[in-house]
């Protein structure tokens, strides 16, 4: 079989060799590649999922870097799915529009746009909206809602057609996808490209003080390149032509930070440096910048594992029924890495038509529509999407007045 990943020797960001590798996950399919009944007793293509630290500029990234081609031309997650997600949305759209004053004529332009749920909010608005998303599949989707998406991913090419077309942007968004992107500065010389002088670019993602402070081991896998907190942005920030104004911390996906970016002559907006320096020096005493965090983090991973395997072996032992809730990408990673399978799961749900009747990565596991944790009243639900455990534990509401029980994985192990 191919090899289609390679192993970086310099970080992602400064260049340096000075890599600290302080966490293995082993070799793991993709977790978004899920599997049809046929194809069950095929091999699996595999990769090796290892973490490193930069000791020079603090990222956080992946030592292997597989090809994207594999992972994004037919993608399986779509946000839309989520309630928890949309409402996000909604509000995004909402602040950025009064914060920036957007109007009919405005442009927003979404990086890695997926099915167009985040910029049907702006449509929604009456603002100018145009997608770029490598996923085919999503693209049609996009398309069919009404939301114009530019198949391909951010680059010369596709900022070419949105300038042509649609014309410059007035905000420039990725939501989650920051860590997908492998040249980073070919991504800000892109942006610079697609903002008009006074435009702002809009970054969110996980934020690597949350990740490591809550143990979201899961949210490592191939996918995500980098792990960032603010001080390798501002290494980046030295190469590109944009500046870091602002910065917003949210409670999204176990905690998410937003980044506020505009054009390094633009005068329009003022840097916050207070607030930038003081998060600085909050990440320096929490750790970040010191490879003895990592060490820790990886002997709690290890632990976590030992402790959730016990437990459901001994939950199984007692005949109970246990079934897992959410066939999200961190949820086939716990599973991978944990080595939980069939003799421990009896089936998974997930709200996603894409994945129902198909099989996880790797686990091999069922995953069907939710109304079948009410046919079969399993005794345990294991949470493989915790971050949106608010609204799973709402949806089901009768499941625990049926004597069901919740289980949370991380950051400890937690029944409800």
């Amino acid at each position: 079989m191919k090899k289609n990943y390679y192993t970086i020797k310099n970080c992602r960001i400064c260049g340096s060799q000075n890599l600290f590798d302080f966490l293995d996950l082993g070799v793991t399919p993709l977790p978004n590649e899920f599997i049809r009944k046929e194809d069950l007793n095929k091999k699996e293509a595999k990769f090796p999922l290892r973490v490193t630290y930069c000791t020079n500029c603090s990222l956080v990234q992946l030592k292997d870097v597989v090809d994207p081609e594999i992972m994004f031309r037919n993608y399986l997650y779509i946000p839309s799915s989520s309630q928890t997600r949309l409402a996000h949305f909604k509000q995004i759209a909402e602040d950025t529009k009064k914060r920036f004053n957007l109007t009919s004529t405005s442009l927003v332009v979404d990086i890695g746009s997926n099915d167009g749920s985040l910029l049907n909010c702006y449509k929604n608005l009456e603002i100018n909206v145009v997608g770029i998303d490598p996923a085919e599949n999503l693209v049609k989707v996009a398309k069919l809602n009404g939301i114009p998406t530019i198949l391909g991913y951010i680059d010369k090419n596709s900022v070419r057609s949105v300038n042509k077309i649609y014309g410059k942007a007035d905000i420039t968004l990725a939501t989650n996808v920051i860590a997908h992107i492998n040249n980073l500065s070919s991504l800000m010389d892109s942006v610079d490209q697609l903002l008009k002088e006074d435009g702002v670019f809009i970054m969110q993602f996980p934020y690597l003080m949350d990740l490591i402070d809550k143990n979201q081991f899961d949210t490592l896998y191939h996918e995500h390149l980098s792990y960032f907190c603010l001080k390798p942005l501002m290494y980046l920030e030295k190469k590109s032509k944009l500046e870091i104004f602002d910065i917003e911390r949210n409670d999204l996906d176990g905690g998410s930070i937003r980044i506020f970016w505009k054009k390094k002559r633009s005068k329009k907006y003022k840097v916050e440096k207070t607030k930038l320096v003081k998060l600085l020096e909050q990440e320096e005493l929490f750790g970040l910048y010191n490879k003895s965090t990592y060490k820790n983090f990886s002997v709690r991973i290890s632990k976590l594992k030992k402790e959730l395997v016990i437990y459901l072996a001994k939950l199984k032992n007692k005949k109970k029924h246990i079934v897992g809730y959410g066939a999200a990408a961190k949820g086939n990673i716990l599973l991978n890495y944990f080595n939980i399978g069939v003799r421990i799961l009896d089936y998974i749900v997930d709200s996603t038509p894409y994945k129902q009747g198909l099989y996880s990565p790797g686990t091999h596991i069922p995953i069907h529509e939710e109304s079948r944790i009410y046919d079969t009243k399993p005794d345990y639900l294991l949470l493989l999407a915790w971050n949106f455990k608010d609204e799973i534990l709402s949806k089901n509401k009768a499941f625990k007045r049926l004597g069901g029980h919740f289980i949370i994985p991380n950051p400890k192990i937690e029944i409800i």
